[in-house]
């Protein structure tokens, strides 16, 4: 009679089934949206019957949308993979160490 399985908590998840792993086809897939989005957005400036300053305007916009929108996904990105338990067990390891190391004692096996 095999062993029985200990039952999962509905809504738990291990450190490891949160961490998903990209195929090379998805961020292909990606890369390639977003060049073609990036660029129409640049070529519909490019051919708004406007002036210099106000296509150069919209252009500067639109690169600063881009940059700020890879620094709040950095930043969710960051702030999840921090609350992850395999980074809380971590950080208390660490502390653990921090608090039981003594820089004055003499003994390098203590």
């Amino acid at each position: 009679m095999p062993a029985a399985q200990p039952r999962r908590q509905a809504g738990r998840m291990d450190a490891f089934d949160a961490m998903s792993k990209n195929t090379s086809a998805f961020f292909l897939q990606a890369a390639i949206a977003f060049g073609v989005s990036f660029l129409g957005v640049l070529g519909g400036i490019f051919f708004l019957p406007l002036d210099i300053w106000p296509r150069l305007f919209l252009a500067m916009s639109a690169v600063f949308l881009v940059t700020s929108s890879f620094t709040l996904a950095k930043v969710i990105r960051d702030q999840q993979e921090a609350a992850t338990i395999r980074v809380r067990l971590d950080e208390v390891r660490m502390e653990k160490l921090l608090a039981e190391h003594n820089p004055f004692t003499t003994d390098p096996l203590k």
